[in-house]
């Protein structure tokens, strides 16, 4: 169930060129789970923002985001003690039930894409679940979180430039690590080629969205078996439902 609540800036700090990670906190009703998302007012612009949930712990919600325009310039300019006005949790989340019995499962993130596979990646090592981390970045110096990850699983790094990792994509490291089922988030393109490999999995899909909860029909994306909204019925799809 959403909700739509006041919530305060905690930290706003940069983590890399043009990445940011915000907390904000307040009473948090409603308990996200990975893979969803919220949805920020920011003023002066007409349509919320869409961030995917990083962390959630006790009243903090943390989100990373990259400064692509002028709402993400905005926000990346906002103080401590600033309130928001913010509908969560949004969409559904990554479907665990059975996850045990999927075998080797690995996680593939690229670029902003990362975020909501943090939150994920906690969630499986509290569940006690074996996994792999395969996180893609253009450059070195847009590269985050991977000591955070680094502390919480093993974890493989590519990136466009080869100052990080190994020089080239993601799929190039899945290529040559054995794996069952895979969880995914990132670019559209990264998102086709990981599909494109065959193996069994779940997406996390981005699209423009104008309110964030279904009501516009402004994401709606062609599946396998009809046409859904990614902020409703997604952002997380099965692979097997994904139209490329």
């Amino acid at each position: 169930m959403k909700s739509q609540v006041v919530l305060k800036i905690k930290s706003n700090i940069k983590l890399a060129k043009n990445i940011f990670l915000m907390k904000i906190f307040g009473y948090i009703e409603n308990l996200p789970v990975p893979g969803q998302f919220i949805n920020i007012k920011i003023e002066n612009f007409f349509l919320r923002r869409p961030f995917s949930i990083c962390n959630f712990k006790e009243d903090t919600i943390s989100i990373i985001y990259k400064i692509v325009g002028k709402g993400t310039k905005s926000l990346s300019k906002m103080k401590p003690n600033k309130s928001l006005n913010v509908l969560y949790p949004l969409g559904n989340g990554f479907d665990l039930n059975d996850v045990e019995k999927r075998g080797k499962i690995i996680l593939v993130g690229g670029g902003v894409g990362i975020p909501p596979l943090y939150f994920l990646a906690k969630e499986l090592k509290k569940l006690k679940i074996n996994f792999e981390v395969v996180l893609g970045f253009t450059t070195y110096e847009e590269s985050f979180f991977v000591k955070e990850f680094l502390d919480i699983s093993k974890l493989h790094v590519a990136s466009i430039d080869g100052k990080i990792g190994k020089k080239g994509l993601v799929t190039d490291i899945l290529k040559e690590i054995s794996h069952d089922y895979y969880f995914t988030c990132g670019p559209l393109a990264m998102l086709k080629a990981v599909h494109k490999i065959g193996k069994e999995g779940q997406l996390s899909l981005e699209e423009r969205m104008g309110c964030g909860f279904g009501a516009c029909m402004g994401c709606s994306l062609r599946t396998s078996t009809k046409v859904k909204r990614v902020c409703a019925e997604g952002p997380i799809f099965k692979s097997s439902e994904v139209v490329f």
